[in-house]
This record gives C-alpha cells, sequence and structure tokens, in this order.
C-alpha cells in the first residue's frame, strides 16, 4: 500500500474513458512541441488539437530535431513518439528536460509493459498516451498535463503507479545519453563514419564510443547491437 507522504510526491493524475469521451474543453495558450516521424499522424494531431486552441509551435520528424526546437521555441508541452529516428522518445525527454525546463513532455506509443511505462515516468514523463485511444483524447492528455496533472493511459497498470508513487527503483541503464545515441544510429545500419559525421565528432570518437558499448554491454557484433536496440525500444524490430 502506497503511504500518506508517497502519494503526495505526484500530482493529480487522469486516465480518460475509451468510451463516452465527453468534448475537450479549449486549451487556453498552451503552446506545443510535436514530434513524430509519420507526417500524416502529425497533421491529423496538428488539425485537431488546433481546433481546441492549441498553438503548435513546432513539428519535429527526429528526435534530434526535436530537442532542437523545443530548446529554439521553449513549448509548454511536447508530444513525442516513442520509436524517432536519431534519438528514441526517452532520450528526447531527458534532453527536453535539460535544454527547455518548462516543458512538460506527453509520451505517445505502443507499449504498456510495466518496466518500460515505469522507466518513462522516471526519466520525466508527464503524460503516457497510448496510440489505440481516440485521438480526442489526445486532447484531454495535453489540457491535464499543461495543468501540472500526470496523465495515463487507462491501460496502464495501477501496480505500476504505486510502483512509480514508492519510488521503486529499476535497473539502471549502463549507457550514457551519448551512448545510447550512438547505439541507435549503429542499430540502425549507420557505419562509423556516418555516425561521426552525423553526431559531429571524429571517426576515432564515434569508434570509442562504439566499443565502450560493447564493452559496457558484453556484446561482441553488430547484430547483438541490433537485437539489444530493439529490447530496449530504440528502434523498431
Amino acid at each position: 500500500m502506497v503511504s500518506r507522504s508517497s502519494a503526495q510526491v505526484m500530482p493529480p493524475l487522469r486516465t480518460s474513458r475509451l468510451e463516452g469521451v465527453e468534448p475537450a474543453p479549449s486549451l487556453v495558450s498552451c503552446r506545443l512541441l510535436l514530434a513524430d516521424d509519420h507526417t500524416l499522424l502529425r497533421q491529423g494531431v496538428k488539425a485537431l488539437i488546433e481546433t481546441y486552441g492549441v498553438s503548435v509551435v513546432g513539428e519535429a520528424a527526429d528526435g534530434r530535431e526535436a530537442v532542437r526546437m523545443a530548446e529554439d521555441t521553449q513549448p509548454d508541452v511536447a508530444v513525442i513518439d516513442v520509436m524517432m529516428p536519431l534519438l528514441n522518445g526517452l532520450d528526447v525527454v531527458r534532453e527536453i528536460r535539460r535544454v527547455s525546463p518548462g516543458t512538460k513532455s506527453l509520451l505517445l506509443t505502443m507499449h504498456t509493459d510495466d518496466a518500460f511505462v515505469l522507466e518513462a515516468l522516471k526519466v520525466g514523463v508527464k503524460g503516457y498516451l497510448l496510440k489505440s485511444q481516440p485521438v480526442t483524447d489526445v486532447v484531454h492528455a495535453i489540457r491535464d498535463v499543461s495543468k501540472g496533472s500526470f496523465y495515463l493511459s487507462p491501460g496502464i497498470s495501477q501496480t505500476v503507479i504505486q510502483a512509480f508513487l514508492a519510488k521503486s527503483d529499476i535497473p539502471s541503464d549502463p549507457l550514457t545519453t551519448r551512448e545510447r545515441e550512438v547505439l541507435q544510429l549503429v542499430a540502425q545500419g549507420m557505419t562509423t563514419k556516418k555516425v561521426a559525421g552525423m553526431l559531429g565528432v571524429s571517426v576515432k570518437t564515434a569508434e570509442s564510443h562504439r566499443h565502450r558499448i560493447m564493452d559496457k554491454l558484453d556484446l561482441h557484433d553488430t547484430a547483438s547491437l541490433v537485437r539489444y536496440s530493439i529490447r530496449r525500444r530504440l528502434i523498431e524490430p
């Protein structure tokens, strides 16, 4: 059971209903960043939320672009897809917290497994929205997150919520943010030279990152790195 003092750690938490969703109220003065590599999805979400008064100040097609836009525009809320090219959704959340501390992040995903949801909450996600929900639920989620509440989809286990409130430990990631970035690029099929150019570092530095990643994970070939990246939700299978 979660103690009273633990429960006070978390702001009010809302979950939306899958049926009979009531019309979303207007969101006044909410500036939003949309980050998803699927143009059609971005356009659909943008068209919906702008009818409720939300101002979309930026659209990003990959993780690194999302971080740059967040730093430039300082949005109130960022809606971020988990499977983003170049930089995965969780690392995008981490970086946005660094470059735009006032921005609240809302994660858009298909994943409901407890470990991943708990990791997302612990890196600073304020909302966790499943892609299987009605599109109007996006508006409800943005509204709640922009007001300082947490938003979790109905399919999220209550066990996860209690574990977060109790500050339960999850296995720490052995890699740094830069190493995860390199790992994702390698797993996506980029050569060391291309990784170096993408990150603006020397080929020798990129190669050193790759060797450290393999040493830390005790993996010895690219295929193993790809499998690890899939398990960690850095890339799609």
